[in-house]
């Protein structure tokens, strides 16, 4: 069997750990938190950057690939590692949300899904052979399967309906692989019926990938049910594979995911917020544009050790940011992407120390999270107007 996965340290009352994951561009100490490049690109940042701030994995998005340039491009082009200048691993999701997200523009069927492109209209079917076709076109190191992804709160008939199709999605993927030094990943669904994603786990863990992620969360249901999920499911998972969660990356909650075993986070959530003038301190979330913030001389955060924070002042993004300066953007991308970095490996180091729950503790007694409602609120609206840009 290949090497895929070292368990580094497991805590004696804390699902929490440690490991090593393998690809065949370097290995990736975890827990790890990957930025999200959905179009061959983490918003604002060049490669160099993305290093500097302390990143080992990024995430790129199939569904975008495919439509542009085209899967046939990149390919042509040396693939998706040499196209975009990254020399480390890269994880791509199939695409699956995107295409949940169309809705009114995508038909579902068991051979595959029927959907319009949000670009231009134009019709195209792909099926779950295709997803990891694509995908070892591009050359990445880590492969989702094609899964179907019900909102939150439907009905518990659609819910069963998406597990079950998702787990024979997952084996006809796990059948067109024919790059065995690519992983490839199942999808655990089920809404947040602690039932139906025990289900759709014990279905999957039956079968030989390489690693197993929780898809579906963080789009809208409260923290509790999140979290209550994430519970349900991680026992069912093999011991030793990753494990990895899906669209989760606020600060609290990667350290609440990391407490309940999840190896692998992704989130657009540090990039996008940042272009809105968000940038993450140890206290909590700050708005740079706040009037507070023009006359501060200093810089975001004293002990960020962060390009940003070592070489500018507050002031200066406030500046930057109130003059519609492109460059305020990419200084308080920097900034988040290096703050989530620091903390996932703070965490680590806990986890190696002994140390992580009263790391946990402390960390959540001091920083203030965003209100929950008005996140949602927020967050819905943002996925209304822009969910398949980022």
């Amino acid at each position: 069997m290949k090497e895929i996965f070292d368990i580094l340290t497991n805590l004696p009352h804390s699902p929490a750990r440690t490991g090593i994951l393998h690809t065949r561009h370097g290995e990736v100490p975890t827990p790890v938190f990957c930025p999200v490049g959905s179009q061959a690109s983490v918003k604002t940042l060049a490669p160099e950057e993305i290093k500097a701030a302390g990143a080992n994995m990024i995430l790129a998005n199939t569904y975008h690939l495919y439509l542009r340039p085209g899967i046939e491009t990149v390919r042509s082009m040396g693939g998706l590692h040499r196209f975009m200048g990254w020399d480390r691993p890269i994880l791509t999701d199939s695409g699956g949300f995107q295409l949940f997200s169309l809705a009114p523009l995508v038909k579902i069927t068991e051979e595959g899904v029927v959907f319009r492109s949000h670009i231009d209209g134009s019709r195209h079917f792909i099926t779950p052979e295709d997803a990891v076709y694509f995908q070892q076109d591009l050359g990445t190191d880590i492969m989702m399967v094609l899964d179907d992804v019900p909102p939150h709160d439907a009905p518990p008939d659609k819910i069963s309906v998406a597990v079950e199709r998702t787990s024979r999605w997952a084996e006809r993927c796990l059948a067109a692989r024919n790059s065995p030094d690519q992983m490839l990943f199942a999808i655990v669904q089920g809404g947040i019926s602690p039932e139906m994603r025990r289900q759709s786990a014990d279905q999957l863990a039956q079968l030989d990938f390489d690693g197993f992620a929780i898809g579906g969360l963080s789009l809208g249901e409260a923290k509790l049910d999140t979290w209550q999920t994430v519970e349900a499911t991680v026992p069912r998972l093999p011991e030793d594979r990753p494990r990895y969660l899906m669209g989760v990356g606020s600060p609290e909650d990667l350290i609440e995911g990391i407490s309940r075993g999840i190896d692998i986070f992704d989130s657009v959530l540090p990039t996008r917020v940042a272009r809105n003038g968000g940038l993450y301190t140890q206290s909590g979330r700050i708005n740079i544009k706040n009037s507070r913030m023009k006359l501060l001389d200093a810089p975001v955060e004293k002990d960020c050790n962060c390009y940003t924070c070592q070489t500018f002042s507050a002031a200066y993004l406030a500046h930057l940011f109130r003059s519609g300066e492109v460059l305020g953007l990419r200084l308080a991308t920097i900034h988040n992407v290096s703050f989530i970095q620091r903390l996932v490996n703070k965490a680590r180091q806990a986890i190696l120390d002994g140390t992580f729950n009263l790391f946990k503790e402390g960390f959540l007694e001091g920083y203030r999270p965003s209100d929950e409602v008005k996140r949602n609120e927020q967050k819905q609206k943002w996925l209304r107007r822009n969910r398949l840009q980022d």
